[in-house]
């Protein structure tokens, strides 16, 4: 298996160190795993004037799977729009093909009270919310910024989805649903928005190929407010790049923290890029407090999807939940009554926990 290693910035270095323990304690397991780093973000920009360099792009095509931890930093927010650290990921996603993120949402028991609902609505709570990644509004071209004839300035994207990108990701929504609980609810903005009338055109023509899976429909704004008020009618959801992108960060906290969400980014081949789904946080970087479950449990994801080692995500997975159930929390999950780590005791915790 050979990884990528892209620590990103902010908090990145610091989360990926420990899940590199975990990678680090499975070799030492006999597991055969190869790992080489890179700089992507804002650590891409520092290195070598560009946040994704060719070098670290050339390394991720070469490889079987990617770890990246988070890019961005207040010090880069005045660089023109192609050097910014976003960019870069915006860039490996696109370079790799990535068209499909699949973000669980997944209450664990013991973190049921750390979630801002009421325990009894998130508890047993287990979304996966998959998110088109390619296409939409982030890509459409033209796009920019531009003066108007009476002078004013004006900034304009454009949303775009063909139905070959839209056809693709329905299937692996389907593909994934078939393994769960058989239910698909695609959202989208159809009753205004006509990229959304053939996005919801053509996931109804998908969804005959697969007779087994119930299939609904939700505008956005509604699909917004279903998460808070019954989050658990949802199994997997379906969405374009924008809505699924404001949608998986809103299900984040119904599990208590962001740090605690996963997430993994496909190719046609199941080659994937894997990164917690929060940011980089540069305000707690380098105060050992960062959450680095999402990272670990990202691990779980790659060896499930990439590797088809179920039996190796189980275990991470597995290890995750005892650390858990041992009653350690690092701050973002804190509770009275349980014991607050930092980011490298929780590492060397689910080491153990293995």
């Amino acid at each position: 298996m050979k990884i990528a290693v892209l620590p990103g910035d902010g908090i990145g270095p610091e989360i990926v160190a420990q899940a590199v323990k975990v990678l680090a304690a499975l070799r030492s397991d006999g597991m055969k795993i190869e790992l080489e780093h890179a700089h992507i973000g804002g650590a891409g920009y520092d290195a070598a004037g560009d946040p994704l360099p060719d070098a670290t792009l050339k390394l991720a095509q070469q490889s079987d799977a990617v770890l990246l931890g988070a890019v961005g930093g207040y010090q880069y927010d005045t660089l023109a729009r192609p050097l910014r650290p976003e960019q870069g990921l915006l860039r490996i996603r696109k370079g790799l093909g990535l068209f499909a993120n699949l973000r669980p949402a997944l209450v664990y028991p013991e973190l049921a009270n750390a979630s801002s609902l009421k325990p009894e609505l998130v508890a047993g709570l287990d979304i996966m919310i998959l998110r088109e990644l390619t296409g939409d509004i982030y890509f459409g071209q033209p796009r920019g910024i531009r003066t108007l004839d009476n002078g004013e300035r004006q900034g304009f994207d454009t949303m775009l989805y063909s139905e070959s990108e839209i056809r693709r990701v329905a299937h692996v929504g389907f593909q994934i649903a078939m393994k769960r609980n058989k239910k698909v609810c695609s959202v989208d903005k159809a009753n205004v928005l006509d990229t959304s009338m053939l996005w919801r055109e053509i996931v109804t023509a998908v969804a005959q190929e697969y007779p087994a899976v119930e299939l609904s429909h939700m505008y956005v704004d509604n699909a917004a407010m279903q998460l808070v008020r019954a989050p658990k009618q949802f199994d997997v959801i379906v969405t374009g790049n924008i809505f699924g992108d404001i949608l998986s960060d809103e299900a984040s906290m119904l599990t208590g923290s962001i740090g605690m969400l996963p997430s993994a980014s496909l190719d046609a081949n199941n080659k994937g890029l894997y990164e917690p789904c929060h940011g980089s946080a540069p305000d707690i970087a380098g105060k050992n407090i960062a959450n680095p479950l999402a990272t670990i449990l990202s691990l779980a994801m790659m060896m499930r999807y990439t590797f088809a080692r179920e039996d190796m995500a189980q275990r991470i997975e597995s290890a995750v939940r005892k650390t858990l159930q041992n009653g350690l929390r690092t701050a973002d999950i804190f509770e009275a009554g349980t014991q607050k780590v930092g980011t490298d005791a929780m590492g060397d915790a689910v080491v153990a926990a293995l």
